[in-house]
């Protein structure tokens, strides 16, 4: 059910239940939001109106670009290719350090794009497919649902960067449609996520777990000095990448620099280059991002070392790597789709 509010389409959620008093319980992901009549839940976009849950984003963006898919971060992905980027407002984290808080903590302007026309602009700019990011996607649920059918019913692919912080019910019905996913990883302690992000740690190593079962998946680990940076944390965070998502994982290990309620000096590049150290003892693929650095940047061979992908910033040769993911010298698997 859909009804137009203040002349924007509002569309009936998914996944609530009516509860007394005409609240609604909302189960997408688990705050389980118990929303009063005229309330909103903590991602700010899924509204209470007379006991129906509205997700009031449909349709609405506030955000739609063409972007390297090495953007998102996926590097082991269609490397080269670029995507279609949509997101909107929202996000059921309130992270104090948030990078994106215009969007995620505020409310900036949004435009109709319906489902169709999105469509019919990733085809007409020949786009691998469509990424839902710049904001927490998992909140626009009902509207990536339907994109995402409509995207792979054309043969393209679909790319969801998120914080992971979903329930098991609602992640099931999407992974069907998702190909590739990144995911961000904050910190490897519960209290981080509890203090600085307003959320818990087990439910996104919960949904990293089962999409890797399902997708490609990559991970994100924003550095922040003096928060998570301790060689400690790195290396439980390696190790339960490793023994949970599998060595070959790609990690995105980021640099924080001060946004929206964080002050704290931006990362420096000796933290990530030590990070890189720590992380490659467990991983074989991992990443620097927000930083110029010679280090971590390409992709080389597990198994002869050749060179497979070569970068410098979004500029990307794809060298060494076949249609079927192999390596061209040695014939080994190379760990990238393309």
């Amino acid at each position: 059910m859909s009804i137009v509010q203040f002349g924007v389409i509002v569309h009936e959620a998914q996944f609530y239940e009516k509860s007394a008093g005409n609240a609604a319980l909302c189960r997408l992901c688990p705050h389980f939001c118990r929303i009063p009549d005229g309330g909103v839940g903590k991602c700010r976009i899924r509204k209470n109106m007379d006991g129906v849950l509205y997700a009031t984003t449909y349709e609405q963006v506030t955000s739609i670009a063409m972007d390297p898919i090495e953007k998102k971060p996926l590097y082991h992905f269609y490397p080269g290719n670029s995507i279609l980027s949509i997101g909107t407002i929202g996000c059921n984290f309130s992270c104090q350090f948030c990078q994106n808080w215009e969007i995620s903590q505020s409310d900036m302007p949004t435009r109709q794009l319906r489902v169709a026309d999105l469509v019919k602009i990733a085809k007409e700019k020949n786009s691998l497919g469509v990424a839902y990011t710049y904001n927490e996607p998992s909140i626009w649920f009902e509207y990536v649902c339907d994109c995402a059918r409509a995207v792979k019913d054309e043969g393209m692919q679909n790319v969801l960067v998120t914080n992971g912080f979903f329930n098991p019910e609602p992640l099931e019905m999407l992974l069907p449609y998702i190909d590739a996913m990144n995911i961000d990883i904050k910190s490897i302690k519960d209290d981080f996520y509890r203090k600085i992000c307003g959320g818990r740690l087990k439910p996104v190593l919960d949904t990293a777990v089962k999409s890797r079962q399902n997708v490609h998946v990559e991970i994100t680990n924003l550095i922040i000095p003096g928060f998570n940076d301790t060689d400690e944390e790195l290396e439980e965070l390696a190790s339960w990448i490793a023994a949970n998502l599998g060595p070959e994982t790609p990690v995105h290990l980021s640099a924080y620099s001060p946004r929206f309620q964080f002050d704290t000096p931006p990362t420096p590049l000796d933290t990530l280059q030590k990070a890189h150290e720590i992380f490659t003892k467990k991983l074989w693929f991992v990443y620097l991002g927000n930083v110029r650095s010679d280090l971590g940047n390409d992709t080389l061979c597990r198994k002869c070392g050749e060179m497979l992908v070569r970068r410098q910033g979004y500029f990307v040769e794809v060298l060494g790597v076949d249609r079927e993911g192999m390596c061209n010298h040695c014939q080994g698997r190379s760990y990238v789709v393309c």
